[in-house]
Parts: structure tokens; sequence; C-alpha cells
């Protein structure tokens, strides 16, 4: 498979406790995800990743077909790719037998972007809590249930 460019992740980070800004979505952009059941579990996983992988998670919305959330390295015990990739694998162990879905739940691959500024985190906030508005979901982004905050990042 050729290299995708704008999925490299960047070799090195000069920050002592980055935050990213992270995508990742359903296999095939099927719609299983915006739902209570799905969104308790989601939340309990990331509620433990600070514990188990020393990365601490904040805010997120949850998408029918895809999942935004930032996170923030609190303790450097293992890389962003291997938290994600626990959070996915865990999860839909969860999530795949309640739904009556074949694994894999998720894509393969994520999305992730590094968060340089304040001004930079200000600005994806406002767009993945704006992400039902824009959805058609809800007439406004306090109204969608499948979101909310983990740890302060």
């Amino acid at each position: 498979m050729p290299e995708r460019k704008h999925l490299k992740r960047l070799d090195v980070v000069y920050q002592n406790h980055p935050r990213y800004f992270i995508t990742a979505c359903a296999r095939h952009r099927q719609n299983l995800l915006a739902t209570p059941h799905v969104h308790e579990i989601l939340r309990a996983h990331w509620s433990k990743s600070l514990d188990l992988y020393g990365w601490a998670i904040g805010s997120y919305v949850v998408m029918p077909d895809h999942v935004h959330f930032f996170c923030a390295d609190a303790e450097s015990r293992t890389t962003l790719s291997r938290m994600v990739g626990s959070f996915k694998q865990w999860s839909a162990k969860e999530i795949c037998p309640i739904l009556g879905v074949d694994p894999p739940l998720w894509q393969k691959e994520f999305f992730d972007h590094l968060i340089r500024s304040e001004e930079s985190y200000s600005e994806k906030w406002e767009y993945v809590r704006r992400n039902p508005v824009r959805a058609g979901m809800v007439d406004h982004a306090a109204d969608w249930e499948y979101g909310g905050h983990i740890n302060y990042v």
C-alpha cells in the first residue's frame, strides 16, 4: 500500500505533554455510534484511559459514524497510536456483540491533529461541538446528547 502523507504522524513533537484532536470513523462509515448504550461504553473506555495508558481524554462528540475527541499525553506511558488502537480494540469488543455487527467496528486508521495553541484548541472544539448542528441532527449544539468531557485537557 502506498504511503499516505496526509496520515503520517510527526516524527518528533517538541511539547512535553502534547494535546491532540482525534477523529476515528466506524468501518464503512456505518451509522452505529450515536446511541445511548454505545455512548456509555465509549465514555467508560475514555474514562479509564488516564489510568491505563497515561492519556487524558478531554472533550468529545460521538456522531453516528465517527467520534471526535481531544487527548493529552499526561504520563508518556504509551504512544498516541497505541492508546487509540487500544481504545478502538476494547470498545469494539464490547460494542460489536451488543449491536450485532461483525468486527472490525472501526476503520483501521485515525486522523490526528497536534494542538499547538489555545487558539487552535478553541477552533477545533468549536468545529467538534457544532458537528451535530452542521449534520442537521439538532438545532443547537447543547442539545446533542452524545458528547461531553472526561478530563481537563
